[in-house]
């Protein structure tokens, strides 16, 4: 890292000859979806999974729309202790029953080294959220893992830095890793955080790591989650995950910024036609096998 005199202010430059750099993009198979392929792909469902009815009518509604695999809350890293912390274990056999029925993979954050284990044979990927970008134990631990890791790059950390996180992963022997931009802590307080969409775009030249895009906690406005969405397509991403409820009002966390599924569906049928204009169609089957 070097640091530029440019009048009287400091600016920060990144050696990008330092980091990995690959003339195509790694493809990590997830619930039999490539993610980094020719393919785009979707993944959608509730930030937290909040009973079996709930869980079911969104991973219902959201396969229905073109969705291809499922994210939903078991454990949930709030700012304030008092907030809703997710159901944990009490989720664990909702997990199972709506994913056997629908056919359908889970990604879900794990905050925990303790947590991996027991989690296993129900989250087809493990996501690390903003918060725990640099817990490096925790990145160790899921190197040393078969399944794949969503690791979503920390609300105020260089592009470097995120880098250098997957690197934790990558370096105990796990190649599986997808890159999440999912917004920046700015000066801007009129939405929830800022899209960056350079760093997706450097991301995807300076590595060989699938990257994906969160529209949902990037801008926090659920009105503006399409726009964003659209936006990564055309950038490059190689897909997005996105919040979806079915009565964001009710909803026990991240109300704000859920899509409904009439929402989600509106939004889909969009980005299919944008994706088929720039040649990097949605992938159309669901999945033919699971993730081992």
């Amino acid at each position: 890292m070097k640091m530029l005199k440019q009048g009287r202010e400091e600016v920060r430059i990144m050696e990008t000859q330092t980091m990995q750099t690959s003339p195509s993009t790694q493809i990590v198979n997830v619930g039999g979806f490539d993610i980094g392929g020719p393919n785009f792909t979707v993944i959608a469902g509730p930030c937290s999974i909040e009973s079996q009815a709930q869980f079911m009518e969104t991973a219902s509604g959201v396969k229905a729309a073109g969705a291809h695999l499922l994210r939903g809350g078991i454990w949930k890293m709030r700012t304030s202790p008092t907030a809703f912390q997710g159901l944990g274990a009490n989720s664990f056999d909702m997990v199972r029953t709506v994913c056997k029925e629908l056919n359908m993979s889970l990604v879900s954050e794990v905050t925990d080294i303790r947590q991996i284990e027991e989690v296993y044979d129900i989250v087809e990927c493990f996501q690390v959220g903003s918060r725990s970008m640099q817990n490096y134990e925790l990145l160790k631990e899921l190197g040393r893992q078969k399944k794949p890791v969503l690791l979503k790059r920390g609300l105020a950390a260089y592009i470097d830095e995120w880098i250098k996180a997957s690197e934790y992963v990558t370096k105990m022997g796990n190649q599986n890793v997808i890159l999440c931009e999912r917004g920046i802590r700015t000066f801007e307080t009129a939405t929830r955080n800022t899209l960056d969409l350079n760093a997706v775009a450097f991301a995807k030249k300076n590595t060989h790591l699938p990257v994906i895009v969160d529209p949902s906690h990037a801008v926090g406005i659920r009105a503006l989650v399409p726009d964003l969405a659209y936006a990564a397509a055309a950038v490059g991403a190689d897909g997005i995950i996105v919040e979806v409820h079915p009565r964001p009002a009710e909803a026990l966390s991240d109300g704000m910024q859920a899509l409904t599924l009439n929402d989600f569906s509106v939004m889909m049928k969009k980005l299919d036609r944008i994706l088929t204009a720039i040649d990097r169609p949605l992938h159309k089957a669901h999945k033919a096998e699971v993730y081992v």
